[in-house]
């Protein structure tokens, strides 16, 4: 993988409802193709992880090669490929690391584990390019919550400043969506609502746990209480905006301090909920502020799909990662200390 031509990587990420394959080479997104089971889950209110799993095996192979036919390369153009092996759903990966294992033994090409949130990182430097040499990082998704400190995301590990002490943002937006009756996926259908209400209606709490850490579990409490009230609770949209820029704003504000406080002049903002335009907004505003450079993926992007993991991958493979173990396994909690991911199968 030596030379000027920057070695192909084919990304799978499996860790939870869609299926995505993208193909990277040199940090240059060469084609992707996504496949999502959202509509087999919306009448259970939530990701059911057999029917993911078995979304999964359906749609893996065809969303390979529709990602090979979009990029116009052929399988042996392909030089390594990258997996996702947690954090998620364990039946879920598992699909995911079976699929990257046949392929990598059938191309003979190495196979490397990557870590979840580093590709939701990692997703960035599609559109922007590399990092710079320090950064701080704000990753948000229906199951996490972290504020980072940055490196080289192949080699240098990953420094945690603070992360939620009970539900994540994006799983908080679900829960309220489920208490306005906004239907599933709760995020989506929420941040639409907030459009027609006023955000200073209400004064929900911000949360505060240290100087960095996030908790949304008294928000969530706080919204049920003013949906449930005696005297009628207050409409919709109100409620949802006011959600909607109570989250914003603590993510927001502790994100800049960070940068702030640490010296660093860049925010990379990642995750599903990085698609919130709310967020993103509010992110630019306070950035602006403070001289901060903002770097926010296209929402396409902020989403779970396979052109991060091969940009995470790529990234791996470049900086010389040793290859993952014939038994790579799953780790459905798998902490985020560094891009390089690989579990024992138990």
């Amino acid at each position: 993988m030596s030379g000027t031509v920057p070695p192909v990587v084919l990304g799978i990420e499996s860790s939870c409802d869609e299926t995505g394959v993208g193909l990277v080479a040199g940090g240059k997104l060469l084609g992707e193709c996504t496949a999502t089971s959202m509509d087999r889950h919306a009448r259970f209110g939530g990701i059911v992880p057999e029917v993911a799993a078995r979304a999964h095996l359906e749609s893996l192979v065809p969303t390979v090669r529709t990602a090979l036919e979009r990029a116009g390369i052929g399988k042996g153009d392909v030089d390594a490929v990258a997996v996702t092996a947690g954090p998620g759903l364990a039946t879920a990966l598992a699909v995911g690391i079976a699929a990257a294992k046949a392929y990598a033994i059938a191309l003979g090409v190495p196979l490397i584990g990557v870590h979840h949130l580093a590709g939701h990182i990692a997703a960035d430097t599609l559109e922007h390019g590399p990092l710079p040499e320090r950064s701080v990082g704000l990753v948000v998704s229906g199951g996490h919550t972290s504020l980072l400190m940055l490196g080289d995301l192949a080699r240098d590990p990953i420094v945690h400043l603070g992360d939620t002490a009970d539900d994540a943002a994006g799983e908080a937006f679900d829960k309220v969506a489920r208490l306005l009756g906004l239907g599933y996926p709760g995020g989506p259908a929420l941040s639409e609502a907030a459009l027609d209400g006023d955000p200073a209606a209400i004064r929900f709490p911000r949360a505060s746990v240290g100087k960095y850490g996030f908790s949304f579990s008294g928000l969530k409490s706080a919204v049920a209480r003013r949906v449930e009230a005696a005297d009628g609770p207050p409409p919709a949209a109100d409620v949802a905006a006011s959600f909607q820029e109570a989250v914003c704003d603590v993510l927001t504000a502790k994100a800049v301090a960070a940068c702030t406080d640490h010296g660093v002049d860049t925010l990379v903002i990642a995750g599903g909920v990085a698609a919130n335009g709310r967020l993103r907004e509010l992110a630019e505003a306070r950035c602006a502020e403070r001289g901060i450079t903002l770097r926010v993926p296209a929402p396409r992007l902020c989403t779970d799909n396979g052109a991060m993991i091969a940009a995470v991958g790529s990234m791996l493979v470049e900086a010389g990662a040793p290859w993952a173990p014939p038994g790579l396994g799953a780790d459905s909690s798998a902490p985020l200390t560094a891009a390089l991911l690989h579990p024992s199968a138990r």
